[in-house]
This record gives structure tokens, C-alpha cells and sequence, in this order.
């Protein structure tokens, strides 16, 4: 990237900030510009400092990192979410997602990988630890129960909404939950890099969602991957 990531720090632990800190530091192209310690602090945040991308835990004493993440994403040009956490229950993953989190990391992963997570989620590529992948790979694909939860809701209200998108722009929304990058929707679907930007930026406005991981959540609720 030609700029230096602004970064923000969110988490209860002022080790792990501190840690954060250290870590980002090292990265010629990241400056972490901002700290706090509950998601209560998030709008003063990033009222305050120009913020690229939010570091958020999940648990914290007064907001915890979902709801300080919803609130965040539905602010006009909000900055990114990479939550940064060591919890990976179905719930936590998918409520992250859904929130608008363009990523889910935990913390005992490499520090490399982390600094590469940031750098993945500002290039627009979403971002999953492979814990989280499982996760929501289960939690999408488990057959409802008799005493579970009934998903033919879910499912239909996706078909839906997808069915509002003209045939390539589902061409590429599949793709996307295929986990394809840009680069790869291009070749397998016959189009210009420039072509495919402006299919996602039309299914994120058109079904009003954040990122490409809630894009691949309806494709996966809808059935369709």
C-alpha cells in the first residue's frame, strides 16, 4: 500500500494494547494512532482521529465489541473492523460478521499474520482465522434440528434478497462466497478488473451490506454455495 495505515486499538487488557502497539510498530506502513479501553470509547475515537481500521476485542466490560462494531459500521465512511479476539463460538463469529467486522482473527496468532490481516482488510479482502472459518462454516451448513432453530426463514428471506441482483452481479456475489478475489471473479467470469469492483460495489449498496463477508453469508444462507 502506498500510505500508512491509521490504526485503532480497542481491548479491555492494557498488556494487549500495549502488545498491539509493539507489534504494529514494526510495520513500516502502519502507525497505530489511537487506543481504548471499552467500546463505549468508539465514537469519541473515531470523532477524534482520522482511523482507518479498529483493532476490536469482543468482550469488554460496558460494550462489548459486536455491539460497538454495529454501531460503528453504521456511521457514513466508517473506518474497518478486524475483530481481534480469543473466543471463536458460532455466535461470536457470525454476530462479528454480520455486525459488518470485515475480519476475525484470534490473538494467539502470529504476529505476521496478524500484521498481514490488517494490510489484507484495507485492500478490501476479508480476512478469517481458520478457527473462524470453521465456525461459520458450521453454523451455515448444520441442518436445523427438530428443537433447533428454523433456518427456511433465513434461507428464503437470502433468495430474496439476491434475487434483486441482475444475473452477473449473482455471478459475482457466488463468487465472492466461493472466496475468490477480484483478480480470480475476473478470469472465471470473462470480466475487467474494473468491471468486477463495480459488480461488488452494486451488491453492497443494492442489498445494503458492508462488506464481501456478509455477501458471502447471504449466497451461503441462500443455498447457493
Amino acid at each position: 500500500m502506498d500510505k500508512v495505515i491509521r490504526l485503532a486499538v480497542v481491548d479491555d487488557d492494557p498488556l494487549v494494547r500495549s502488545g498491539l502497539r509493539l507489534m504494529m510498530s514494526a510495520a513500516p506502513d502502519i502507525e497505530v494512532i489511537a487506543e481504548a479501553a471499552d467500546g463505549v470509547d468508539v465514537p469519541l475515537l473515531v470523532d477524534t482521529h482520522d482511523i482507518d481500521l479498529v483493532l476490536m476485542d469482543i468482550r469488554m466490560p460496558k460494550m462489548d465489541g459486536l455491539a460497538a462494531t454495529a454501531a460503528l459500521r453504521s456511521r457514513a465512511n466508517p473506518p474497518e473492523v478486524l475483530i481481534l479476539t480469543t473466543f471463536t463460538s458460532d455466535s461470536y463469529v457470525l454476530g462479528a460478521l454480520r455486525a459488518g467486522a470485515a475480519g476475525y482473527v484470534l490473538k494467539h496468532t502470529p504476529p505476521e499474520q496478524i500484521v498481514a490481516a490488517v494490510r489484507n482488510v484495507l485492500a478490501g479482502e476479508p480476512v478469517l482465522s481458520s478457527a473462524a472459518v470453521k465456525q461459520l462454516i458450521n453454523a451455515v451448513t448444520a441442518p436445523a434440528s427438530v428443537d433447533g432453530p428454523d433456518r427456511s426463514g433465513e434461507r428464503s428471506e437470502a433468495e430474496v434478497l439476491l434475487n434483486l441482483l441482475a444475473p452477473r452481479e449473482r455471478e459475482v456475489a457466488i463468487a465472492v462466497a466461493e472466496g475468490r478475489t477480484n483478480a480470480e471473479i475476473a478470469t472465471v467470469c470473462f470480466m475487467s478488473l474494473p468491471t468486477v469492483k463495480a459488480h461488488v460495489s452494486h451488491i453492497l449498496t443494492k442489498l445494503d451490506l458492508n462488506n464481501r463477508v456478509q455477501i458471502a453469508l447471504l449466497v451461503y444462507r441462500a443455498g447457493l454455495v
